[in-house]
């Protein structure tokens, strides 16, 4: 299949792009530490079955030194020994925030205070903001339809427009 547009060929799509691109750079550069960032995006990725939006955090991650082990096993992260209880509160937030319709109540306070537990005031608000924006931009991408595969790592820049 064919993505069904380029969002950045159009000039409202272009200005939009820019903008979620110019918030995730405000996140990148917060305090939350990159490895969990890369973790973030690519378990709401796989969730919401973004090829485009996996590829390009599964290779980034890797280029940054993350193990093929720990990238391998995001997706089972429960039943693995490889991330720490800061990594594990952080990507139960992810499943809660991004599964916000197959929980009862949303995100449980259980969650919410492992993270807190491990997290301070800068890198919560940044981890909240990340997982509503790879949310966001993993629904364009599967919307759009556009294609897991080609991604060069490191070229999210140029990619954004």
């Amino acid at each position: 299949m064919e993505p069904r547009m380029n969002l950045f060929a159009n000039e409202t799509g272009a200005r939009i792009g820019k903008r979620i691109y110019a918030v995730s750079q405000v996140i990148h550069e917060s305090p939350l530490p990159g490895p969990v960032q890369e973790l973030v995006q690519l378990r709401a990725s796989q969730i919401n079955g973004c090829g485009f939006c996996v590829d390009i955090h599964c290779k980034d991650a890797a280029a940054a030194g993350e193990s093929a082990a720990r990238l391998n096993l995001v997706a089972t992260w429960r039943h693995s020994t490889v991330f720490t209880e800061a990594e594990q509160a952080a990507l139960a937030l992810t499943e809660e925030g991004t599964r916000i319709i197959d929980g009862y109540e949303g995100v449980s306070d259980e969650t919410w205070a492992r993270v807190r537990k491990h997290y301070d005031e800068d890198q919560t608000v940044a981890l909240v903001a990340l997982i509503a924006m790879i949310n966001a931009t993993n629904r364009l991408g599967v919307i759009l339809n556009n294609q897991g595969g080609a991604y060069e790592p490191g070229n999210l820049a140029t990619t954004a427009g």
